[in-house]
């Protein structure tokens, strides 16, 4: 039998999953004795025709990183699932939409006025925006169609994993390699973090859980080891899956949700809303959340039920 053949493809998104597929270290030599890395455009010359050319499903396994934002993404999403035995939806915008998904709050046109035209540091006189062709003195550049809405991985094509996380969490990234080059993985749609919430990972003590006032991290004085939600700060940990450790927790930072839902949780923001809802002694305390959105979906609105505010 010969070596498993593995892409990796960059969406959109900030290219932090890129860096944590260096981030296994050593491991790596051990993926590269046993597969060959086929197509990988931020760490090696390929071009996109070499992947069209490739025999459909001659890929084992292509690990897929970044939203679904223009044309351009939704057309590799497609040529890869179709080159591509398994496809892993890698990172949370992959997953979930990621942060760059809270831009479902506004469309296509309203982006484009906002980081074009409207930010502090922007100098545009002629108030130019991106056109998807332009004639220029040497001929006619092109730019894909950015949509009105981010879409995620599955949103568009069949996605057989997820693994989740901003980025995955490094043991998490190791644990699906070998679970790949062993060829023991679990049933398709399986998610490959742990089957858990950060709460259970969260060394923090969990007193009675009653809020009677919403602070942000920097209004409290943090004793380091009881649970946020005693002393009045929203964490996402009960809402998202597990795999990371706790690590903010552990650094004295709220978790914000970047491992996407927990287990059983359809939805991520309902989820903490409906166990905020549970915790509040007067209800009317939900009302000192400052961003709501920002808050409950800052990595899931374009995977939510909502997945993105009425376009008109």
């Amino acid at each position: 039998m010969g070596k498993l053949k593995i892409a990796f493809y960059w969406a959109a998104s900030c290219g932090g999953c890129e860096i944590a597929v260096l981030d296994i270290n050593e491991k790596i030599l051990e993926v590269v004795e046993k597969a060959d890395i086929v197509f990988w455009p931020v760490a090696m010359d390929i071009k996109y025709k070499d992947v069209e050319a490739m025999p459909d499903k001659s890929i084992d396994v292509c690990f897929f990183n970044g939203a679904i934002r223009n044309e351009e993404n939704e057309r590799m999403a497609k040529l890869l699932r179709r080159k591509s035995k398994i496809l892993v939806a890698f990172g949370s915008c992959a997953c979930e939409g990621g942060v760059i998904g809270l831009a479902n709050l506004w469309d296509r046109n309203s982006v484009f006025e906002r980081v074009y035209l409207e930010t502090p540091s922007t100098r545009n006189p002629e108030s130019v925006t991106p056109e998807t062709s332009v004639e220029v003195a040497g001929g006619e550049l092109e730019l894909p169609k950015f949509y009105n809405t981010l879409k995620t991985l599955a949103q568009t094509v069949e996605v057989d994993y997820f693994l989740s996380g901003c980025p995955p969490p490094i043991p998490c990234i190791i644990q699906a390699l070998e679970a790949i080059l062993s060829g023991n993985l679990p049933p398709k749609g399986s998610s490959l973090l742990p089957n858990k919430s950060v709460c259970d990972e969260c060394p923090r003590e969990k007193k009675d859980r009653k809020v009677s006032e919403i602070k942000r991290i920097y209004e409290i004085e943090d004793d380091f080891k009881t649970c946020f939600w005693d002393q009045g700060v929203v964490c996402m940990g009960p809402a998202t899956r597990a795999g990371c450790d706790a690590q903010c927790p552990k650094a004295n930072i709220p978790c914000t949700g970047c491992n996407g839902p927990g287990p059983r949780v359809t939805d991520q923001g309902a989820a903490i809303t409906n166990a905020l809802a549970s915790a509040l002694t007067d209800p009317q305390v939900i009302k000192q959340i400052v961003d709501p959105v920002g808050t409950f979906y800052k990595y899931s609105l374009a995977a939510s039920i909502l997945r993105r505010k009425l376009v008109k």
